[in-house]
């Protein structure tokens, strides 16, 4: 083993930073070590999971350092095949540190639940009788968990809408809006949507068509900002002023232009998507509601905003639906994902989420900082050409060895890694 107090936590090797990990955060190594692999989510747990189960597929698990986030120092560990991401969302917290770190809030977990009603006679004296019986609609959904209801969650809202050109025709939607305290929701609002659809029926005269939660969730919405002070952004021949101005300008491409802003929100989703996963939550959910609340008034647009203060230094936030729990569905039962919580300190679904968008805020200035300096490529490609090695056969240090050859040629191909390691066999 190397020496952890003479290196750097990327130098060490994997069980030295294990061990880094349960002392700094004070989890025990044994908690600890199901993020290796070693004890994580076996084929009987999976089977129990999924239909047809035939085994369990493995992602690269790391953790991205130096976030500060609320006043708190965070561990965060990000599920990731993509190179780059966690180094460049490491760096990019240090940067942010510099300024007191990432401001984060998370709004009610309120879920959105829709009821399609069809086939009604009067759609407008239909919307008046549901609007009537709100309350009563309200009481009966939450009879159906008492014990969310006891813990401070439960229906807040009845919502109503005509939707009047559609291929079929005009129809309602009700909304039931629920309060899903620390899950993250999506059978706790379709069970309760179940409950009251027969009686949404009866008032309308209708027929409940589709009973199924949104994933456009604009009533649960995360917010980080962070300034990074002017004279942190100068690096290796740049100024910081060109350093700003230049994620500003990469900035305002992304806010103008669909084509553009479908990649600068994809690098947010790489920070953003690669904690959800590692907390057993719904990356899926999460992406669909994103990418709809980008484009919710009516054309595609940058999750994420940068400007300047006063003072120069530059400023970011990004506000989006972020859907997460830390109870319930896979979140309880993958044993990585109950580690990763208790290595971040999390104790509600908000928390986890202000943690969680303070990340796709710094993924999103690492890809913007890249981008509008030494290019995309330089960092990318150097940690990509370890994964060619590997690929190509390399193995223990000749992978490090092959991958600097690599971009040293500037060849980061397969078949040239596979023609350096024949050259070195003989």
């Amino acid at each position: 083993m190397t020496d952890p107090t003479l290196q750097k936590f990327y130098e060490l090797d994997l069980l030295d930073r294990l061990n880094q990990l349960s002392r700094e955060s004070g989890v025990p190594l044994e908690d600890m070590k199901v993020l290796s692999g070693a004890g994580g989510l076996n084929a009987n747990q999976a089977d129990h999971m999924v239909e047809n189960a035939v085994g369990v597929f493995g992602l690269p698990l790391g953790i991205a350092r130096n976030f500060f986030v609320n006043g708190r120092e965070v561990l965060v560990p990000m599920a990731v095949e993509e190179p780059s991401v966690i180094a460049g969302a490491s760096f990019m917290a240090k940067l942010v540190h510099l300024g007191g770190g990432f401001t984060a809030k998370a709004s009610a977990p309120e879920m959105i639940g829709q009821l399609q009603v069809l086939d009604v006679a009067n759609l407008e004296e239909a919307r008046q009788q549901l609007e009537a019986h709100r309350d009563e609609l309200l009481d009966l959904a939450n009879k159906v968990d008492p014990v969310l209801v006891r813990f401070g969650g439960g229906a807040r809202d009845l919502e109503i809408r005509l939707i009047e050109n559609s291929a079929i025709g005009p129809f309602l939607v009700v909304h039931l809006i629920l309060d899903v305290r620390d899950a993250m929701g999506a059978n706790a609002i379709n069970t309760a949507l179940e409950r009251i659809a027969p009686r949404v029926a009866e008032i309308s005269g209708g027929r409940v068509h589709l009973r199924i939660l949104s994933n456009l969730a604009d009533r649960r919405l995360a917010r980080a900002t962070c300034t990074i002070p002017l004279q942190a952004l100068a690096f290796e021949g740049y100024s910081a002023e060109k350093v700003r101005d230049g994620i500003l300008e990469a900035w305002a491409f992304a806010e103008a232009d669909p084509y553009r802003a479908a990649t600068h929100n994809k690098g947010i989703m790489n920070g953003v998507d690669a904690v959800v996963l590692a907390t057993g939550n719904d990356w899926r959910a999460v992406e669909a509601g994103a990418h709809a609340y980008a484009a919710r008034n009516g054309r595609y647009t940058s999750l994420s905003t940068w400007s300047k203060d006063a003072q120069g230094n530059l400023c970011g936030l990004l506000e989006m639906p972020m859907a997460v729990g830390i109870v319930g569905g896979a979140t309880r039962v993958h044993p990585a994902a109950q580690a990763a919580l208790k290595l971040m300190k999390v104790t509600t679904g908000a928390e986890l989420a202000e943690i969680i968008v303070s990340v796709g805020l710094a993924q999103n200035l690492a890809a913007l900082r890249a981008l509008a300096t030494e290019g995309i490529q330089r960092g990318h490609m150097s940690l990509h050409a370890r994964q060619i090695a590997a690929a190509a056969g390399a193995q223990g240090n000749q992978i490090e060895k092959l991958a600097q050859q690599l971009v040293f040629e500037k060849a980061i191909r397969a078949e040239r890694a596979e023609e350096i390691l024949k050259e070195w066999r003989k």
